[in-house]
């Protein structure tokens, strides 16, 4: 459930694009990994965004963070548009909307030391001044489980876990309203998961954070998130309440999802009866419904008309035909 009303991060048909060759050979060509998205996150709450590998969702999360520069529709912060903005007026806004990339390894230079890391926002951000930098720096790392002894360290000397513990702590320490969290435990140890997945839900509810969780493992979105957007090939298909789209799982496109999750019984055998091929290339081009060549459930129009979001539930909306007759579209994020 949403655990405020305000809205803290929104997009309007957002648009990111990419011109790129299929091969040497070819012409350039353009894709559209982020197609037209519109979404609401709201103050306090996670928002997970599952889906197949390349369905757009690292490239939403940086556009909206202003990593990758949007190619149409709108982003607004706190109320404000900043879709716009210059990389200068962006400053004010940066160490309020943070990221936590997803490899450790290469997200920390390794030519600086634990200390001179945690430094950097706080000299980019004027943070506080130089009497108060290490305090500031030491409190800091200790929210995350690490002491004054890592300090002197370089991100070589830490395992993976420590090294995004380190990541979490770079990406709080100017005290952000919304962290972009991309697929932050995907590259640990499952038991280190659990540690960084609990640390990240200690901190949300100590410092009030908004988190977008960007993740491939249904499981781990399951757990932290209260809300869950399903994203198809730049689209989002489904939008809701964890428990709402994680049981009832109106897209097709879902139930193939969900379907895919490990069963914890080795007796009991998964079972698929949506068709599981991969995933259509970015360059497909589509008249209708991105989804029409795998869906069992596909009509005459969905070839030819793009479906709107049309609510099934309570906060619950779904990018399909099948369920046009119970409204008529809404927005996705509503």
């Amino acid at each position: 459930m949403k655990k405020s009303e305000k809205v803290i991060l929104k997009t309007e048909e957002l648009l990111k694009s990419f011109k790129v060759k299929k091969n040497f050979f070819s012409e350039p060509q353009w894709i559209y990994p982020v197609d037209k998205v519109s979404l609401e996150i709201f103050e306090g709450e996670t928002l997970g965004i599952v889906g197949e590998s390349g369905c757009g969702k690292t490239t939403l999360g940086r556009t909206i963070l202003r990593l990758l520069e949007p190619n149409g529709g709108k982003i607004y912060f706190n109320g404000e548009d900043i879709t716009n903005l210059t990389h200068k007026e962006m400053r004010n806004y940066r160490k309020h909307m943070q990221i936590v990339f997803q490899d450790p390894y290469s997200s920390l230079n390794p030519r600086m030391t634990i200390y001179d890391i945690l430094k950097r926002p706080i000299k980019i951000f004027k943070l506080c001044d130089k009497t108060q930098e290490p305090d500031l720096i030491l409190e800091t790392l200790r929210n995350v489980g690490l002491d004054k002894q890592h300090l002197i360290r370089y991100p070589h000397e830490f395992s993976g876990g420590q090294r995004q513990r380190i990541a979490v702590a770079r990406a709080i320490i100017s005290k952000p309203k919304f962290i972009v969290l991309d697929e932050p435990t995907s590259a640990l140890d499952v038991s280190v998961q659990a540690q960084i997945i609990n640390l990240l839900t200690e901190l949300r509810e100590k410092h009030n954070l908004t988190y977008m969780f960007i993740s491939h493992d249904i499981s781990v979105v399951k757990h932290i998130s209260d809300r869950i957007a399903v994203m198809y090939l730049g689209n989002i298909v489904e939008i809701g309440p964890t428990d709402s789209v994680f049981y009832n799982r109106y897209h097709p496109y879902t139930k193939i999802l969900i379907s895919s999750v490990p069963l914890p019984d080795v007796k009991k055998k998964a079972e698929f009866k949506l068709d599981t091929s991969e995933v259509p290339s970015l360059f497909t081009k589509f008249n209708g419904c991105k989804f029409v060549d795998r869906c069992p459930y596909k009509m005459d129009k969905c070839s030819d008309e793009k479906p709107a979001m049309y609510k099934v539930a309570q906060d619950h909306y779904v990018r399909c035909f099948l369920y046009e007759k119970d409204g008529k579209g809404g927005g996705e994020g509503k």
